[in-house]
């Protein structure tokens, strides 16, 4: 995992965690990279200072308090708790709650690239998660 600090047209700066820096790469070609803020899908990465850590001891950095591993696990605990897992259907409802044809409320679930491209193109307010949601089979 690798964190980059971005910047919108917009100016708004903001970060987010990506698999590799070539996983970025990848998103942002395919417009899968969102502002935070705005939601405008032309993002860059912005000037960042190294984050140089000091020695440690023989444990992995995985098991040391506040990793990366350990905050996407509590946001994934936070979104399942609190929003709608709507599946692959992510995309039509996000559009219908847009246009006020259904309640607005929380939701998370899967969309193709172009229909995740389209969505913020008109303007409606998604983010890419980062991890996989799990698919409910009953």
């Amino acid at each position: 995992m690798i964190k980059f600090t971005l910047k919108c047209e917009q100016g708004h700066r903001f970060d987010s965690w990506f698999q590799s820096a070539s996983a970025f790469d990848r998103l942002c070609e395919t417009g899968m990279v969102a502002c935070a803020i705005c939601g405008s899908a032309r993002v860059e990465k912005a000037l960042m200072s190294p984050q140089v850590q000091g020695a440690r001891d023989d444990r992995s950095l995985a098991a040391q308090p506040g990793s990366a591993e350990q905050v996407i696990a509590a946001l994934r605990r936070k979104v399942e708790a609190n929003a709608d897992y709507v599946g692959p259907q992510f995309a039509q409802e996000a559009r219908d709650m847009h246009d006020g044809h259904l309640p607005e409320r929380a939701i998370y679930g899967e969309a193709r690239p172009e229909e995740a491209r389209r969505l913020i193109e008109d303007g409606i307010p998604v983010a890419p998660l980062p991890f996989s949601p799990r698919r409910k089979t009953n």
